[in-house]
Formats: structure tokens, C-alpha cells, sequence
């Protein structure tokens, strides 16, 4: 049956692999990413029912909006997935800029919380969705130079936890690992490294049905796409 799907962070890395896959599928997809022109792209190349918005999850008062507008056209969400996340520029926690460390709190966990706040309450009113947290390997263990990135993942595998507790039977909300994956963010932190590993299509061909296929039995488990 076809879905709606919100997913922020469209415009790029994973947000930009999954998109096509599920368009593909008969999918209805509402995404945001912070570049108007990359935006006004997939406005051209994926046009209506689909929506797409140019905004920063950080700004509050921007997704408020987005969301009455996703919800006035296409309803509450089946699928909501939290994907805008920002990396750090590799460094000693006490190396790290202090409004680089900000931006990563405001994107990474107020920006999903935003989301949340915005498109949840309606899934709540009709009784079906799920919710899901992208997390990372580094929200589950550690590394040297990605101390905030660490830090903001940690937070979603605690925040997601928690929201599926107050969540009602018939819905789930889960973090997922993507695994590892040679996107623009893996570079930064690993350069060259990261290009031995699948690119964001290749994983797109195994994250899009194992996403479409969670349920109410997933609610709280800490997954990952193997």
C-alpha cells in the first residue's frame, strides 16, 4: 500500500539515495534540506503529489510551518524519518569550535526534535506511523575526533528510547544504524577511507524495503541495515 513519507535531509547523502527508491515504489514524499537550489531540483524532477521544502530543521518556527503544509495536503505521515544531521571537522573535543559544536546539537537533536514536535502529534490523533531516528555506529560506540557527533547520536538512541514509550500501541518508533556508508559526512571524517565502503545508492537498495517494512512490532528496538 502506498505510503507518505516525510524525510528530512533530502537533498543529499542517504535522504537523497532513498528518495528515488521510494518514489519508485508509488510513495509520496515530503522532504526538506537546507539548499534551495538542490530543492528546486527535486521539485523538477520529482513533481506533485510529492513536496519539497528548503529549510533548516534548527529553525523551529520553519518546520512549524512545513509541517502544516505537508499535513494539509497529504495527512499525517506513515513513515517519518529524522536524516539531517550535521558531522564535525575532525578534532580533540577541547579543539572543537564552540559554534560548531552548537550547530551539531541544533541540527542533530533539537532539529529531530522539531520534527517530531511538528508531524507527531497527528500520527498520534490517528493512531499509526512510525518514527525513525537515523543514529550511527558512533550513537552505540566511540572514536577519537568525533567526540560531538558521538555525543548528538548518543542523544537520539536515548531520545528515541524514550519517545517509544510514550508512544500508543499501533505505532513504533525505532533509531537505525545505517551502517557504514562513503557519503560526503563519512568523507569528512574518514577522507579517502570512506570511498572502500557501499555508496549511498547501493545501500539505498536494502534501507528503502527494510524501512517500508517496519511496523507497531519494531517500536524501541535499536536497529541496524546489515
Amino acid at each position: 500500500m502506498p505510503k507518505v513519507i516525510v524525510l528530512t535531509g533530502v537533498t543529499r547523502g542517504l535522504g537523497r539515495a532513498l528518495l528515488p527508491a521510494f518514489v519508485a515504489g508509488g510513495h509520496t514524499i515530503a522532504g526538506c534540506g537546507r539548499s534551495e537550489s538542490h530543492v528546486a531540483e527535486l521539485r523538477a524532477a520529482f513533481p506533485g503529489p510529492h513536496l519539497f521544502e528548503a529549510l533548516d530543521v534548527a529553525d523551529t518556527s520553519s518546520v512549524q510551518s512545513w509541517a502544516a503544509e505537508v499535513l494539509a495536503k497529504l495527512g499525517p505521515p506513515d513513515l517519518l524519518i529524522n536524516n539531517a544531521a550535521l558531522m564535525n571537522t575532525p578534532a580533540p573535543l577541547w579543539e572543537v569550535a564552540t559554534d560548531e559544536f552548537d550547530s551539531m546539537i541544533d541540527v542533530n537533536v533539537k532539529g529531530v526534535f522539531h520534527v517530531i514536535k511538528a508531524f507527531v502529534p497527528a500520527m498520534v490523533e490517528r493512531g499509526t506511523g512510525v518514527i525513525v531516528n537515523l543514529s550511527s555506529g558512533w550513537g552505540r560506540s566511540t572514536a577519537p575526533g568525533v567526540a560531538p557527533y558521538c555525543a548528538t547520536k548518543y542523544a537520539i538512541e536515548g531520545l528515541t528510547l524514550a519517545l517509544a514509550q510514550d508512544l500508543p500501541r499501533g505505532m513504533a518508533a525505532v533509531s537505525l544504524n545505517p551502517g557504514i556508508i562513503d557519503t560526503d559526512m563519512l568523507r569528512q571524517a574518514w577522507g579517502q577511507g570512506a570511498s572502500s565502503f557501499p555508496s549511498p545508492a547501493q545501500w539505498a537498495k536494502k534501507a528503502a524495503p527494510f524501512l517500508l517494512n517496519l511496523s507497531e512490532k519494531d517500536n524501541g528496538k535499536p536497529l541496524t541495515v546489515n
